[in-house]
């Protein structure tokens, strides 16, 4: 009999522990699960639908090649100072983006490049050889295998602007939102995509409608293996391929490469190939990779939209909840001093 007792008193109280332990782990917050996808795969999910507006005419035009968006190295070289003079001898389109990570977030920047930013007319404005503009798009990790798009900045010459999505839960912060970040299907994968769009001549980049494509222009769509040319200037369907920044000897690798780079983050051209001419003027050195956009009249430093990109996103809009600072994946961050020492005493960009 009492070994009858005891051997159930034992199960009661091994029962009343399984209990508690289960009412303890339901009050407890559920946490993100990890991602079952690659970071290649993140960044196809959350690259944009991108719309290029396309002027066919004017003496640089190249009847709509220069705006075309292509790889740094479409002419087979490291040299930035021939580009303006080898633009539109390869149209295939390329986009580079870069992944950091947080414990709550992704950070997901994206470049578009171009071999020429033009002008058609002689008057008070500098076209320049090479560009580079692009986004930043920041997703909430929310256990799902791509989680929640909530914000993105994107690039257009010296100035950022800033976007939020229908129904995202990020609001004004240390700047005001500046539009709606609109989202479209694309053929090539079951996703809804953010849509962005570059300007012509200039290639600042907004999202869409703010920038759109006003008679001639291309929508490219993303992909992970497909580099696809345009078949002339008004094609509204051609794939782009998304290269890692920091694949091996890719553009990250490139940094010091004298010859591609002028210096941190901008691209080298000079005024070869009849830059400027019949226009205003030629700038030199005037295009620039992630690590060296700024916007000039911000609080984040050079670069740090995609060396830094979560104390961007803090200082540019007002985040729900606690949103994690320390990075668990950022190939940036070896050399994030250095960079932000170099930055210090740089001139302010210029595009």
């Amino acid at each position: 009999m009492h070994l009858f007792r005891a051997g159930a008193a034992t199960r009661l109280r091994q029962a009343g522990a399984v209990l508690a332990a289960g009412i303890v782990a339901a009050t407890l917050p559920a946490l993100p699960a990890e991602a079952a996808v690659s970071r290649a795969e993140l960044a196809l999910r959350w690259a944009p639908v991108h719309h290029q507006d396309v002027d066919a005419t004017g003496t640089h035009a190249l009847a709509g090649k220069a705006d075309m968006i292509t790889g740094y190295d479409f002419d087979g070289n490291l040299n930035g100072r021939d580009n303006w003079d080898n633009a539109g001898k390869d149209t295939t389109a390329y986009a580079y983006y870069s992944v950091a990570e947080t414990a709550t977030h992704w950070y997901l920047t994206y470049l578009f490049f171009h071999p020429r930013d033009w002008i058609d007319h002689p008057l008070f404005e500098t076209e320049h050889e090479n560009d580079g503009e692009g986004v930043l798009m920041v997703v909430e990790r929310d256990g799902s295998d791509h989680g929640v798009l909530r914000a993105a900045v994107t690039v257009a010459h010296s100035d950022f602007f800033s976007y939020t999505p229908a129904g995202s839960t990020w609001t004004n912060g240390g700047e005001t939102i500046d539009g709606t970040l609109r989202t479209a299907p694309s053929p090539h994968d079951p996703h809804q995509h953010p849509v962005t769009a570059q300007e012509a001549r200039g290639h600042g980049l907004k999202a869409h409608p703010q920038y759109a494509i006003n008679g001639d222009g291309i929508v490219y769509y993303p992909s992970l293996s497909v580099a696809e040319a345009p078949a002339g200037a008004d094609d509204r369907d051609v794939r782009y391929r998304l290269v890692d920044v920091f694949a091996s000897g890719g553009l990250w690798a490139q940094r010091a490469n004298t010859s591609l780079f002028a210096g941190l983050g901008t691209f080298a051209g000079d005024t070869s190939g009849g830059c400027g001419t019949g226009t205003y003027a030629c700038g030199t050195n005037s295009a620039n990779a992630p690590w060296g956009w700024d916007d000039g009249n911000d609080t984040v430093a050079r670069g740090e939209i995609a060396t830094d990109p979560a104390r961007l996103a803090t200082a540019y809009f007002t985040v729900p909840g606690s949103p994690a600072r320390t990075y668990t994946y950022n190939p940036y961050s070896a050399a994030g001093a250095a960079l932000r020492e170099a930055a210090r005493t740089l001139p302010p960009t210029v595009d």
